[in-house]
């Protein structure tokens, strides 16, 4: 994919040498098999790295909550990790004792999806009306599956049922599947729509046994999605080598989003079996903004899967993490207020990112914070976190249910 007769750029340089060479050459780096892994797969096996003096070990997980525990023990330096996961982490609502956490960048923006099962079409729900409908005459709950408790995944089918009048923890009934299982359960008939990263809803068409009824840049423009995270531990004991992390990871990730002739490259490259593991035809044409429901219905996305964007996919905002930690407060996955703005500034690492972005001429927003108009035309600027997680008509600022595992 990259010309390794390429030299790497004289800015960059600077950071690998004397006093700011890395102090841990080589990185254990933990991903899931979903196409928003691909930064991290391009960075470590197309020569991003080793300019920036690292070796980056590629280790593929098969849960979030399998993930979490690597980058808690140790195991894994840094991963491809979920906004809300590495909250839930640093907050304590995880699983486990609270573990102070980093985010080092954002991984991506949109590309996620609700996928309904064809048992549902063939009923003709297939859209947000009908399904309420279902949801209020069924007399078995019906059920949806995200991929880890407190992950965007949860977060996103929550707020696109809320947004159409239908409470996830009342309404529906939820499971917690890792995302290359989804359409195997589908399949089978354990659930009755899933939300997760891709390809697994595309994969779910290219079956026949499922259709997309919503994407995840539907309910929010650009919203962030996956970040580099790992432990407080690991930024402090090696700064050096998180900002060579950041450094190399952004270049492959403005590597990709150069052309569709990178993106082409890319979705070969993460679809063998050592990555994604899933038919090409499942994973190019999303990866490439070019969408089909499973109804019928084709576009070319205007807000696709996105990896750099000149670096607005790629700047830790205060804000994203301020939205991630709103959501958690309102289905009660968070049982108080925490000082919504202290954490964020805790877990962002803004600093070390602008000192990688600016080495490598990437611009850098003058603001840590950005703001966004949803699906159900609810503002979101960071300004009061607290309010905007009483705002809602649906909620659940009490104990909430804890979804089912399989």
């Amino acid at each position: 994919m990259t010309d390794p007769n390429t030299p790497p750029r004289s800015d960059a340089l600077a950071w690998v040498a004397g006093s700011d060479a890395p102090e841990k050459h080589v990185v254990n780096l933990g991903f899931m098999a979903l196409t928003d892994a691909a930064s991290l797969i391009v960075a470590a096996t197309q020569g991003f790295a080793q300019p920036y003096g690292l070796t980056l070990n590629l280790r593929r997980q098969h849960s979030w909550s399998n993930l979490r525990d690597k980058l808690v023990e140790g195991e894994l330096d840094a991963a491809q990790g979920l906004y809300g996961l590495i909250y839930a982490m640093h907050l304590g609502i995880s699983g486990g004792a609270p573990v102070d956490m980093a985010v080092l960048m954002g991984l991506a923006q949109n590309g996620q999806g609700i996928t309904l099962s064809s048992r549902l079409k063939a009923l003709d729900v297939t859209n947000a009306e009908a399904l309420g409908k279902c949801v209020r005459q069924s007399g078995a709950k019906i059920t949806l599956a995200q991929t880890f408790p407190t992950g965007t995944h949860a977060l996103w089918l929550y707020y696109w049922l809320a947004a159409h009048g239908i409470h996830p923890l009342n309404d529906v009934r939820t499971l917690v599947v890792p995302p290359s299982q989804m359409v195997a359960h589908l399949q089978a008939g354990r659930i009755d729509g899933f939300c997760a990263g891709e390809p697994w809803g595309a994969q779910a068409i290219e079956e026949e046994i499922g259709f997309t009824l919503a994407t995840s840049q539907s309910i929010w423009a650009d919203h962030p999605e996956k970040v580099l995270g790992c432990t407080r531990t690991f930024v402090e004991a090696y700064p050096n080598t998180a900002r060579a992390l950041i450094m190399a990871v952004l270049e492959a990730s403005r590597f990709i989003d150069q052309s569709q002739t990178n993106r082409r490259s890319a979705a070969q490259l993460i679809a063998s079996n050592e990555y994604i593991n899933a038919p090409l035809a499942a994973i190019e044409p999303r990866f490439l903004g070019q969408y089909e429901d499973g109804l019928g219905h084709a576009w070319q996305d205007k807000h696709p899967l996105r990896f750099f964007g000149n670096g607005e996919v790629n700047m830790p905002y205060h804000s994203d993490g301020l939205w991630f930690m709103t959501q958690l407060r309102r289905w009660g996955l968070l049982r108080e207020d925490p000082d919504y703005l202290a954490v964020a500034q805790s877990v962002q690492q803004t600093s070390l990112y602008r000192d990688a972005a600016t080495a490598l001429n990437v611009p850098v927003p003058d603001s840590s914070m950005r703001s966004a108009v949803l699906i159900d035309g609810s503002h979101w600027d960071g300004s009061d976190p607290a309010g905007y997680a009483r705002s809602f008509a649906l909620h659940a600022l009490t104990d909430a249910a804890t979804p089912g595992i399989l």
